[in-house]
């Protein structure tokens, strides 16, 4: 994986000022693979796309792959099955298929360049031959204020089938980029674009910072010629042999680490000094052999005040091996119903005392939470996320109010756990571990004396404006 702070050190130590703009496409630049296949993919699986689509569909991509027809017949084509649909229920889908399939697919290495312009105020863009849909949520969670894209034909609220010219694709790319330019008044020969494909050529050539990402072929041939310096993201897309193998140890270390635990059990008659063993040493193993490399800022308040309720923003499945990690100790998790589930994490989390509830049903849920309670008085710290849910993105969820209402009930102190990029190492939907740097900051216990149910909601924002406070902070480092 790349060094982040050598990969964007020629941004940061460049000129500032939203006269540079950085151009990104999409596809293979800003997320691995081809966004079109999951718009194509959920159409045939929703039932929206037909067998005529279907048909439609495959003729124009097999005739625009011969040559035969120009990209905007191919967009037509392939965007047959939106004829009379609203705009605004394909634009929800688009923003479902982003959540649901394409946000584990961002580059946690072209992030961190959207961030390092971001950062320098410079004018970033994104320019794709996708059309918006495509591209305006991961715009958004990306905070990229400009789409410059292919458009699609839309009278009184629906799709007609048709394509605006131009499009945006070759030379397209190109005029659409002058004419921002002008609009915009950006100096190109300051500007950035980073592409995957020797089909922007055009675009590329005239920008004074061509930046060929993941490039394909053609465009690596014609970047050696030229001197174009490349990058090559292995962070997402399909894992590797090592990916592999290292996920399967790290999650096979929970194994030995029990059973390592065991004697405890078998000479002091102790399950939880067991359970502290097994924690504690498959923290330390798992994140080895999983390759995480975890950096912590306050640690000393991890110990300071403990019971405590711990709280974290929940990105990744990683994040109770990096609990484990940090807490080490005398701490049992409050888990969804469906992880009992689980063949693996499901026995050795209920063997662990971990609390389970059904979020469906509120009144189960916070009948659940007494045994959470009452470990919080026998001394156990206890570890619940209060977003309720993993994020597919970095953004902060919504806080839900059982961790406060424990933490107000035992009468102990909250812990804000805050991780950074979680989600360069298993991000939602991801089914293997790839090696990062995760950094955690643990804040000073936050005292629930003077806490009531009246000024609850106020207490909870100012704990939820430490996470964003501190995940500000973090991106912009």
């Amino acid at each position: 994986m790349s060094d982040r702070s050598e990969l964007t050190r020629e941004i940061l130590e460049g000129p500032s000022g939203p006269k540079i703009t950085a151009f990104f496409d999409v596809d293979r630049t800003l997320l691995a693979g081809f966004s079109v296949v999951e718009f194509i993919r959920d159409g045939i699986l929703s039932g929206r796309t037909g067998p005529r689509e279907m048909l439609e569909t495959a003729i124009a991509i097999a005739q625009f792959e011969l040559n035969r027809t120009g990209f905007s017949a191919f967009v037509a084509g392939t965007s047959a099955a939106l004829r009379g649909m609203p705009e605004k229920e394909f634009a929800a889908i688009g923003e479902r298929i982003f959540s649901d399939r394409l946000a584990a697919d961002v580059y946690p290495e072209s992030r961190a360049l959207v961030q390092a312009h971001l950062k320098k105020e410079h004018t970033v863009a994104v320019v794709s031959s996708a059309t918006r849909y495509q591209i305006d949520p991961l715009a958004e969670d990306l905070g990229i204020p400009h789409v410059l894209c292919t458009r699609l034909e839309v009278v009184n609220g629906k799709f007609t089938g048709q394509v605006l010219k131009p499009t945006c694709y070759g030379e397209g790319k190109a005029l659409h980029a002058r004419d921002f330019a002008a609009r915009h008044k950006v100096d190109l020969e300051e500007s950035y674009f980073y592409t995957d494909s020797d089909e922007d050529l055009s675009l590329l050539s005239i920008v004074g910072h061509p930046r060929p990402t993941n490039p394909n072929g053609g465009l690596r041939e014609i970047a050696v010629k030229r001197g174009w310096p490349m990058r090559t993201f292995t962070s997402r897309g399909m894992a590797g042999p090592t990916e592999i193998l290292r996920t399967s140890l790290a999650l096979g270390a929970l194994v030995p680490s029990v059973l390592l635990g065991l004697p405890a059990l078998l000479f002091d008659g102790s399950w939880r000094r067991t359970v502290n063993i097994a924690a504690s040493v498959w923290g330390e193993i798992g994140t080895a052999l999983a390759g995480i490399d975890v950096q912590t800022k306050g640690e000393q308040h991890l110990w300071s005040h403990r019971p405590a309720v711990f709280i974290f923003n929940h990105q990744s499945a990683i994040d109770m091996l990096l609990l484990c990690k940090l807490l080490r100790r005398d701490f049992i998790g409050i888990a969804k119903k469906e992880v009992q589930r689980n063949p693996i994490f499901g026995p050795v989390f209920s063997l662990a005392g971990s609390v389970f509830i059904d979020r469906s049903n509120h009144t189960e849920a916070v009948r659940a939470l007494e045994p959470a309670i009452d470990a919080l008085r026998r001394g156990l710290s206890i570890t619940i996320a209060p977003e309720g849910t993993r994020s597919s993105t970095p953004k902060l969820g919504r806080f839900k109010k059982g961790a406060f209402h424990l933490a107000m009930a035992a009468k102990v102190p909250i812990v804000p756990i805050v991780f950074k990029n979680a989600l360069d190492a298993l991000p939602k939907h991801a089914m293997f571990v790839r090696p990062a740097t995760i950094e955690a900051v643990v804040h000073k216990p936050i005292s629930t004396d003077d806490w009531t149910l009246d000024n609850l909601d106020k207490k909870i924002e100012s704990v939820r404006r430490i996470y964003q406070k501190t995940l500000r902070d973090l991106r912009g480092r």
